[in-house]
């Protein structure tokens, strides 16, 4: 080879390796990718599908230029056996990290010991399951509000409410007689907060008669149906109602409205959750309170927690309780 055409190849190969070199650096980096599966007890619950966009909202603002983050949701329809089979199509399907909203809390064995086996951790939200169960992994988390201090709080506003109105004890007997409309049958939440909700009006030294209670579901028109029973149980008698959350007391001011009830002869209502609907109820003062339960707060820690738990990055910076609990106030709304 004659040296020009050295010094000519010398050239195309410093230029090349220059264009590989530019090439390179121009070249956009590849994004990591999270993959999050959620599902949750019930498409019917209002609380429930509000966080749920809450969560979505909120998953969408942590991704960036570095994470791409999907998520994947589906409802189980009241059925424990069908969100069993949800959570195996989500693993399966790629997800790194599972949000749970039980529809068993006392029953997540399956859910668990999947996820164990594939190391895919688990957001338990809203409905907590037992100690035990919490304990059986460390990959298992838990987000909520406190059910407790929801209890006490509704429990407060009814106390005020019934201190600063006399007219509120239409019989004029000294006792407030009411009924409770409570969620399902051995929930925590409804267990603990109506508990709570009643032993702080009496430590408030309001005088209570129960004159009876309802299993509602947390369902609007369970808690009107079942109403409509405890009103021709009790005639005109009723003064207060304490629901578990804001859709079965609306259910239960929807049966005196339907009945035709002026408005001087109704209870006094209040809710928990702080739902859209239950929040304009208490604006246009249908409902006299009820308990805001920190949705975009509960779904802004899912994220976070779901993003470290899910890259392996920042799980030093989430606020447990316990290493495992994350919960978020209360606040008491009225109008």
């Amino acid at each position: 080879m004659t040296k020009n055409k050295m010094r000519a190849a010398g050239i195309i190969f410093c230029i090349c390796l220059l264009f590989l070199g530019a090439c390179e650096k121009n070249s956009p980096k590849t994004r990591d990718k999270l993959h999050v599966g959620v599902t949750y007890y019930d498409q019917s619950d209002t609380f429930m599908n509000e966080l749920i966009a809450c969560i979505r909202e909120k998953m969408e603002g942590l991704g960036g230029k570095d994470l791409d983050i999907t998520m994947t949701v589906r409802g189980a329809s009241g059925s424990q056996q069908i969100q069993d089979d949800l959570v195996e199509e989500m693993i399966y399907g790629g997800c790194q990290v599972l949000c749970v909203n039980l529809v068993d809390r006392t029953d997540p064995s399956d859910i668990i010991e999947l996820a164990r086996k594939n190391n895919t951790p688990i957001i338990f939200f809203n409905r907590e399951p037992v100690e035990e169960d919490m304990l059986r992994w460390d990959g298992l988390y838990y987000v909520g509000a406190d059910s407790e201090q929801s209890g006490v709080l509704q429990g407060e506003l009814a106390a005020e409410a019934i201190q600063n109105n006399k007219k509120i004890d239409r019989n004029k007997d000294g006792k407030i007689q009411f009924v409770v409309l409570e969620g399902e049958p051995g929930h925590q939440d409804t267990i603990i907060r109506t508990e709570n909700a009643v032993n702080t009006l009496k430590k408030h030294g309001i005088e209570l008669e129960k004159l009876g209670s309802g299993i509602a579901n947390w369902n609007r028109a369970q808690a009107q149906n079942r109403t409509m029973q405890l009103i021709s149980q009790h005639q005109g008698n009723i003064e207060l109602v304490l629901a578990n959350n804001d859709d079965m007391a609306l259910g239960a001011l929807d049966a005196y409205q339907k009945l035709n009830y002026a408005e001087n002869e109704l209870p006094i209502f209040f809710g928990i959750d702080g739902t859209d609907v239950g929040l304009e109820a208490v604006r246009e003062g249908k409902l006299s309170g009820t308990v805001y339960h920190d949705k975009e707060g509960q779904a802004a820690a899912m994220a976070k927690l779901a993003k470290a738990a899910g890259t392996g990055k920042g799980m030093e910076d989430i606020p447990f309780q316990n290493k495992k609990y994350i919960f978020l106030p209360c606040t008491k709304v009225k109008k």
